[in-house]
């Protein structure tokens, strides 16, 4: 039997970056991951960093690379009836921006941290259950290294996952779910082409949504709107390019670049919530919480969100004994939560085309995308969400 202040199943980049603020505030913890170290550093999630996600990994310790390799963008372009329009973060936010750096980076860079000078940081660990959520020293059993083990703590974080096993420690009868799948998903891509364009691009198109970005000056990323159950070996790399040039045609000399696509995947669309985000002495953070579908490029960072509440609460116990802040985790969390979810919602069916819309409804979304290129007050709540809310 082990024992620790913390135990954290999951490391990922929420998992990780809690580890690393506990460690950095002298407060014990291990964390449990239930894949090897190759996987964590090659899962293609999140790419967009809020200027608060940024700001703590550098203060953490996690941004020497991040500063050096990461491209900073000051804002986004809407692309909508064969017209672009340019969204300015800091004009709009005070100053904020966000920045282009993979989530495969900041696991690299956690990861190293930890290893180093961290925590203990347990790869394929098979986490099987928390029990005793609601007792003083709740227990997480788990295989590693061909043994079954436990490690009893003080507390338990769960970021692990949308099908991870922490979010089973909440009785079904306490726990609220939230959810909406989406009648669409996207087929993503990885290109090795320097990026068409210096920022984003958001486009609506009567064919469906697509977005450009980018991982660094040689490689482009980019996704297409497709029907849910799309098998991305139904699509050719000359099929892809078309149907990019043809859903970000704007009427001007801009031109789409091509080359090699290295990696084609579908993603799902799903907008999820659970309620409470704590029970007893287990707590719940990323994924494990919540989804929002991926248009407001917010997963990653409601995530850091989440664990640097935490990472508060937990240093304020330490420093005074106080578990206020703990007692607040839940409801604190849950209000930025529910704005980026419907951040999220908005950008999505916004710039979506619906397989069952009306006519009607696609005047709507261009009434909507007009509004916020024509008002100030409509461009600025845009880029307030998109750069970041405030934490806690």
């Amino acid at each position: 039997m082990h024992t620790t202040t913390v135990g954290i199943i999951g490391g990922g980049p929420a998992g990780l970056l809690l580890a690393r603020l506990l460690h950095n505030s002298g407060i014990d913890c291990v964390v449990l991951e239930s894949r090897d170290r190759a996987y964590v550093e090659q899962r293609q999630r999140a790419g967009i960093l809020e200027q608060a996600t940024v700001d703590v990994l550098r203060s953490s310790g996690a941004g020497e690379r991040l500063d050096r390799e990461g491209i900073v963008h000051d804002g986004i372009e809407l692309r909508f009836d064969r017209r672009g329009h340019r969204i300015d973060f800091p004009g709009l936010t005070g100053g904020r921006r966000v920045w282009i750096y993979a989530q495969t980076e900041v696991c690299k860079d956690l990861i190293a941290l930890q290893l180093a000078d961290g925590a203990p940081l347990l790869f394929e660990a098979q986490v099987h259950s928390v029990e005793g959520a609601d007792t003083d020293r709740p227990v997480i059993r788990y295989t590693h290294e061909g043994r079954e083990q436990t490690l009893t703590c003080d507390y338990v974080v769960g970021a692990d996952g949308f099908h991870g096993v922490a979010r089973s420690a909440i009785p079904e009868s306490l726990k609220r779910t939230y959810e909406r799948v989406y009648p669409y998903s996207w087929l993503g891509i990885l290109a090795d082409v320097p990026p068409s364009c210096d920022e984003l691009i958001y486009a609506h198109s009567p064919r469906g949504f697509a977005l450009h970005s980018m991982r660094s000056p040689t490689v482009s990323r980019l996704y297409l709107q497709v029907p849910n159950g799309t098998d991305p070996a139904d699509w050719s790399d000359e099929r892809i390019w078309d149907e990019l040039d043809a859903r970000f045609a704007i009427d001007g000399d801009w031109k789409l670049e091509r080359g090699p696509i290295t990696s084609k995947a579908v993603l799902p669309m799903r907008s999820f919530v659970t309620e409470p985000m704590r029970y007893g002495r287990v707590l719940l953070a990323g994924d494990a919480a919540h989804i929002v579908p991926p248009t407001g490029a917010k997963g990653l960072n409601l995530a850091a969100a989440d664990v640097i509440v935490l990472a508060r609460a937990f240093a304020r116990l330490k420093e005074t004994g106080s578990a206020e802040l703990l007692d607040a985790y839940s409801d604190t969390c849950l209000r930025r939560v529910w704005r980026a979810e419907h951040f999220s919602y908005f950008m999505t069916t916004t710039l979506h085309t619906d397989p069952d819309q009306s006519p009607f409804d696609t005047r709507l979304q261009i009434s909507q995308l007009d509004r916020v290129a024509a008002s100030p007050h409509a461009a600025a709540e845009l880029a307030e969400n998109y750069a970041g809310l405030p934490i806690g």
